[in-house]
């Protein structure tokens, strides 16, 4: 199981900070939507000039002009980046061709996706590479987790890797290990902390 460390909550240098602290706990660093809303992909770009060999995802959340976004996303120093399940098929279909095409990735993200049974499927046809249950800020206000609709993707993909998100802390990490996701995506329960790397150490050691 991989870790996936999302930074949102920082401007660049900070998130240069957050990578330097974590760095050898952390298997793929997030430039996160609000990053790329705030700072843009040339922030991206500094952050790839900082740290050449690490994985870096950048998540653009596509829903149109896939080909294209996906590119820009290469350009500027991503490794993988993120299409929206509820984009149409063709878009989907249309990043994970130029994805592949360039040698990269792209992650699915299934954030208000309402039949997930079914559209994990459709998306196991399409070739992505990870396919992943992201419960959002505003349903984490709410109490929701990511563990029920985690497992119906898990359910009904064969080939395509998974990938889960939404609230993980320390304290739910053995539900992670049941759950056995390929890609653990932590924000907060690392980014938040008193000692981002300290505790990036110890999902480590806890996933083990």
């Amino acid at each position: 199981m991989k870790i996936q460390l999302a930074i949102d909550l920082e401007d660049v240098n900070g998130a240069i900070k957050l990578i330097d602290q974590t760095k050898d706990s952390i298997d793929i660093f997030e430039y996160g939507t609000p990053l790329v809303i705030n700072f843009g992909l040339e922030g991206l770009a500094k952050i790839r000039k900082q740290f050449p060999d690490i994985t870096l995802l950048a998540d653009l959340k596509i829903m149109d002009v896939a080909s294209y976004e996906v590119d820009q996303a290469f350009k500027y120093g991503a490794d993988i980046t993120t299409i929206l399940g509820v984009a149409e098929d063709q878009s989907i279909k249309d990043a994970v061709k130029a994805a592949h095409e360039a040698g990269k990735e792209i992650l699915v993200d299934m954030i208000g996706v309402t039949d997930v049974a079914k559209r994990a499927r459709e998306i196991d046809a399409m070739g992505a590479d990870y396919i992943g249950t992201h419960t959002g800020y505003d349903l984490q206000a709410k109490g929701e987790t990511p563990f029920a609709t985690f497992a119906k993707i898990k359910e009904n993909v064969t080939q395509t890797k998974t990938a889960i998100a939404g609230g993980i802390k320390l304290d739910n990490v053995d539900e992670v290990k049941a759950a056995n996701p390929d890609l653990l995506i932590v924000g907060g329960g690392i980014a938040t902390t008193d000692d981002p790397a300290k505790v990036a150490a110890e999902f480590k050691e806890k996933l083990k």
